[in-house]
């Protein structure tokens, strides 16, 4: 795997598209995201929840879009080299939009809420991960919208990493089984099912 071979795959897997969309997450968050969207239940906005908790889960998803593609099915059956180009590609998008992420919110409203953006990020992208390999390429968003009801419902509460503090090691706890979760998903590709279950077979 070259630097040319990584920058041609970026090309045909939206990099443009991606960075620029969570890019626009990013400033839209440091502008706007404190404003509080109102809930059916409550006063209206004074009950609201800040805009800032979930634009992560729209970064996430706008994350995905490096699964798809026109030829998305056939690269499922590629073999090794092209999955350690997918997954070269897929980190560096990661922590590209990390990076910016918790620069621009930083800037916006100090280093804490910039890690806990970047920690809410990291869940729901391993959230959309899973439903990829579930759903689809198109259904990236189904799990991180499910995640989100309860958050939104029934938080704020000690499980709701969108508020929990930027040291918080439950929410960290939860960054990193999803983000494993994500990668195993991933790297459970149909030939490595395939070789599995065959070593499985009773001989």
């Amino acid at each position: 795997m070259t630097r040319s071979d990584l920058l041609r795959y970026a090309r045909v897997h939206r990099a443009a598209g991606i960075l620029g969309g969570t890019l626009v997450v990013a400033l839209l968050s440091a502008y706007a995201g404190g404003t509080r969207i109102g809930l059916p239940f409550g006063d209206g906005l004074t009950t609201g929840i800040p805009f800032r908790r979930d634009l992560p889960m729209l970064s996430a998803v706008f994350l995905t879009a490096a699964f798809g593609g026109e030829v998305a099915a056939h690269e499922e059956m590629g073999g090794p080299a092209l999955h350690r180009l997918r997954g070269a590609y897929v980190g560096i998008l990661v922590v590209t939009v990390c990076a910016f992420s918790f620069a621009v919110e930083v800037l916006a409203v100090g280093p804490g809420l910039g890690v806990v953006f970047v920690r809410s990020l990291l869940i729901w992208f391993g959230l959309a991960t899973l439903s990829v390999a579930a759903f689809g390429p198109r259904l990236g968003w189904a799990l991180p919208l499910a995640s989100a009801s309860p958050l939104v419902w029934f938080g704020p509460a000690w499980w709701d990493w969108t508020v929990a503090p930027a040291t918080d090691p439950y929410s960290w706890t939860v960054a990193a089984l999803a983000s494993a979760a994500g990668a195993a998903a991933t790297a459970a590709t149909p030939w490595r099912r395939r070789a599995l279950l065959r070593r499985r077979r009773p001989r």
